[in-house]
């Protein structure tokens, strides 16, 4: 094998910044496990470590997507012009679903999953050094996205304790005015908190009053299990301040199409559009009509989704907490938010070495919740992502191991 000797020192210093990443991480162990399940026998991989739903999309957006396949300019690239129609539509799905006039041309961007949304806007309004604030635990991407624009990232400490509500207070006024992005997301991935509108209110309010851009990632905003999911788009400030991203993967069960748009004010669409009009291009005509067919013609999807996760989300955790696993109860759909178990804790490991040995035991993939930050240390993420009675036989294989720690 050639040597990576010559690279050394012309690799840049933002890759070890960036790191590995948690996710793939636990696609290394994955691949290593079904390796050497398939050569000696062991119980099939069970992957609850990623939130890509077993459930189905619906089948109006399916076949809109079928019916322009065939058509030459879905073959073709697509640039913002021909984003048109989904921009529309998605300003009619705002109309309806928070009651405020958007304007297609100016106010809404597509966007290639919203992932990519969140990683690039800070290259489009932070430069080198500029300081930006995260909820801790945060969705690596929002992380991410700060290292690529050399941005200096600080944290706003999330705990159990308070329900994970942010305390903006927190930050003193000067660093409130030194800051320039804000980066928050609720309902919260990892912790699987609704939130409150008045958190986001709040938050919309500081960003006003110490010129900051606020940026919030809504990929679960028709999931939620426990109230009203809140949403800056019902802030009145989020003109003056804001930018939210919306995603198909979650209310809708597209992630693998990475179909997701952003709403915001027109300063920052147009930067983040710029930004796009560099580096990308739009997915294909095809994709966007089922994206439109899910705005217009399943408005109503998510909400069937909700009774099958809340099922879900129940039965499991009566299955861990007769195992002794204490289980604080997800308010939005998808994930439980655990802490390590006592054995684990009694064994002396943290979240990586545990998840690491459950799958190598076991066969069952959790995520560690050190890949959300330092406050995620001491928990793992577990993805409703499978049919309950693979949950509960999954739980009952982890009760097994966690019997030897």
């Amino acid at each position: 094998m050639p040597s990576s000797e010559p690279f050394a020192g012309r690799l840049s210093e933002r890759l070890s910044h960036l790191g590995s990443g948690v996710f793939a991480r636990n696609d290394q162990r994955k691949q290593a496990y079904s390796a050497a399940a398939t050569a000696r026998g062991l119980p099939s991989l069970l992957d609850l470590s990623l939130g890509s739903t077993d459930l189905q999309p619906p089948e109006q957006a399916i076949a809109a997507i079928q019916a322009q396949l065939g058509a030459p300019a879905s073959a073709a690239y697509c640039l913002h012009g021909a984003t048109g129609p989904f921009r529309e539509a998605a300003a009619a799905w705002a109309q309806r679903r928070f009651g405020v006039a958007v304007d297609p041309e100016r106010e809404v961007l597509l966007l290639v999953g919203s992932q990519e949304g969140t990683a690039h806007l800070p290259l489009a309004v932070l430069n080198p050094g500029d300081p930006a604030l995260l909820c801790d635990p945060y969705y690596p991407s929002h992380l991410g996205g700060l290292h690529l624009a050399s941005a200096r990232p600080q944290f706003l400490r999330l705990s159990a304790a308070n329900g994970f509500a942010p305390d903006f207070d927190q930050l003193s006024s000067s660093q409130w005015d030194a800051l320039r992005l804000m980066v928050l997301g609720f309902p919260h991935n990892p912790t699987a908190t609704t939130g409150q509108q008045a958190w986001v209110d709040e938050a919309a309010e500081r960003a006003v009053r110490h010129g900051v851009v606020f940026a919030h990632d809504n990929p679960y905003v028709d999931l939620a299990l426990e109230g009203e999911a809140p949403a800056l788009l019902r802030s009145p400030h989020w003109r003056a301040c804001g930018i939210e991203f919306f995603s198909f993967s979650k209310g809708w069960c597209l992630g693998g199409y990475r179909l997701a748009f952003a709403i915001g004010a027109e300063p920052l669409i147009t930067a983040l559009r710029q930004l796009k009009g560099v580096v990308d291009f739009n997915m294909s005509l095809a994709l966007q009509a089922g994206a439109i067919a899910a705005l217009e013609q399943a408005p109503h999807w998510p909400e069937q989704l909700r009774p099958i996760y809340r099922e879900r989300r129940d039965r499991l955790a009566r299955a861990l907490e007769a195992l002794g696993w204490p289980v604080r109860r997800a308010s939005m759909a998808l994930y439980l938010w655990l802490q390590l178990p006592a054995a684990a804790t009694a064994a002396g490991l943290e979240s990586e070495p545990f998840c690491a040995q459950l799958l190598q035991h076991t066969g069952i993939c959790l995520t560690p919740g050190n890949g959300f930050g330092a406050a995620g240390e001491g928990y793992v993420r577990l993805a409703l992502v499978h049919p309950t009675a693979q949950l509960e036989a999954g739980a009952a294989r982890m009760g097994r191991w966690l019997a030897q720690l």
